[in-house]
C-alpha cells in the first residue's frame, strides 16, 4: 500500500459515510499524520506542472479535506497563544537548518504547509495547509498564502499580498505563482489564476480569471493566466453597463495590461542575496 492508496481508500469510506470523526481509528489518524508530514517535506503537492500545464492532484486535496472532516475542533496553544482549530500549527524546528527564517510575533504556518530553503517570512504573515512555498521566496508582512497555493522559487510577495486558496472542488487547480515572479504590494491572486515565471506585477493588481488580461506582446486577450516574462499592471477599460442612464459619463471595469519586461524593471526587483546569507 502507498500513501496515495491509503488516502484514496479513506476518502472513499468518508464519502460513503462509513467513517467520521467519532469512528475514525488510530490507523486512520496515522494515515492523516503521515500525509501531513509528506506535505511539509515537499514529497507531495496539491498541484504539479505537466506537459499540458498545471493540474490539481485530486487525492492530495482529498487528503487535506479529510483532515478537516475526520478531526474535531480542539483547544490548542502555541507560543503562548490559545486558539481553537482542527489542525495544530506546523513545527518550525526544521526551518533553521535549511536557512529559512520566520520573524517573531505573527508568522503563522499551519500544519501541512511546505517552506523551501532560504525562505523569509516576515510578520505578520500566514501560510495555510497544502501551500507550497519554493526555495528563496520572500513572504512579506501582512501576506496570506492560501490553502494549496503553489508558489515557485525566488518569488517576491510584496507586503499586504493575498494569494487565494482553492480546496473545493478537488479537481480545480489552486493559485500558481511560478519561479522568479515579483508581486507588488497589495496584489491579489485568486481562483486558480496562474502567474507565469519571471513576471513583474505592479502594486494593487487583482489577478482573477474573471478579469481580462490584455497581452500587448502577443496582441490577445487572456483569462486565467498571465504569460511569463511580462510587466503587468491594472488599467480601467470601458464597461458594457456604461450605457445605463445611471452612469453619467460612462462606467469602467478593471483589466490587466501585460507588456514586455524591461531590464530596468527586472533590476529593480532582483533578489538581494545578502538577506539570505
Amino acid at each position: 500500500m502507498t500513501l496515495k492508496s491509503d488516502v484514496s481508500d479513506l476518502w472513499q469510506r468518508y464519502d460513503d459515510d462509513d467513517v467520521d470523526a467519532e469512528t475514525a481509528t488510530t490507523d486512520d489518524y496515522d494515515t492523516l499524520d503521515a500525509f501531513l508530514d509528506a506535505l511539509e517535506a515537499g514529497k507531495i503537492r496539491a498541484a504539479e506542472k505537466g506537459s499540458d500545464g498545471w493540474a490539481a492532484n485530486e487525492w492530495v486535496k482529498q487528503g487535506i479535506l479529510l483532515n478537516f472532516g475526520l478531526r474535531a475542533t480542539e483547544a490548542r496553544s502555541y507560543g503562548g497563544v490559545d486558539y481553537h482549530d482542527v489542525l495544530p500549527l506546523r513545527e518550525t524546528s526544521d526551518l533553521g537548518e535549511r536557512g529559512t527564517r520566520n520573524t517573531p510575533d505573527g508568522t503563522t504556518i499551519r500544519r501541512g504547509a511546505y517552506l523551501g530553503s532560504d525562505c523569509i517570512m516576515m510578520s505578520p504573515s500566514f501560510v495555510n495547509v497544502g501551500a507550497h512555498v519554493g526555495d528563496g521566496t520572500l513572504v512579506d508582512s501582512c501576506d496570506t498564502v492560501g490553502s494549496c497555493a503553489q508558489i515557485g522559487e525566488n518569488v517576491k510577495l510584496g507586503a499586504n499580498t493575498l494569494i487565494g486558496g482553492v480546496l473545493e472542488p478537488v479537481e480545480d487547480a489552486p493559485v500558481i505563482v511560478e519561479d522568479g515572479v515579483s508581486l507588488g504590494a497589495g496584489c491579489r491572486v485568486t481562483s486558480g489564476f496562474v502567474v507565469g515565471e519571471n513576471t513583474v506585477v505592479g502594486e494593487n493588481t487583482l489577478l482573477s480569471p474573471r478579469i481580462p488580461v490584455y497581452d500587448l506582446v502577443e496582441e490577445e486577450v487572456l483569462y486565467g493566466h498571465l504569460p511569463p516574462e511580462r510587466r503587468a499592471f491594472t488599467r480601467m477599460v470601458e464597461s458594457s453597463i456604461g450605457d445605463h442612464d445611471l452612469f453619467a459619463g460612462g462606467a469602467y471595469k478593471p483589466a490587466v495590461v501585460a507588456m514586455d519586461i524591461e531590464a530596468e524593471t527586472r533590476d529593480a526587483t532582483k533578489r538581494e542575496e545578502a538577506l539570505r546569507e
